[in-house]
């Protein structure tokens, strides 16, 4: 049984910045494509960030250049750091990864407010 467990959440003020890690089990995790979602309140949940099993990493057009994903491999896990918060980005974000079928996380909640 594969588990996610994520941390790092918290409040933050505009232009603060958080790092959020993902703890990976029960599965080979250098063959996981691995990633983060989010979901604000009364929207559906986006992918923000992806990076796969080879390291090529993807980001919505609304993070590029504020967020960078990274993995280790040794270590089984998955950061997503986040820089120039906006308030837009609070959301409850969730750890993501694929293999054969799709695993979750239970999702960690940041807010961005002054």
């Amino acid at each position: 049984q594969v588990q996610l467990v994520e941390s790092g959440g918290g409040l933050v003020e505009p232009g603060g910045s958080l790092r959020l890690s993902c703890a990976a089990s029960g599965t080979i995790f250098s063959s996981l494509t691995m990633g983060w979602y989010r979901q604000a309140p009364g929207k559906q949940r986006e992918l923000a960030a992806l990076i796969t099993s080879s390291g090529r990493t993807v980001y919505v057009d609304s993070v590029k250049g504020r967020f960078t994903i990274s993995r280790d491999n040794a270590k089984n896990t998955v950061a997503l750091q986040m820089n120039s918060l906006k308030p837009e980005d609070t959301a409850v974000y969730y750890c993501y990864g694929r293999n054969s079928r799709d695993y979750w996380g239970q999702g960690t909640q940041v807010t961005v407010s002054s």
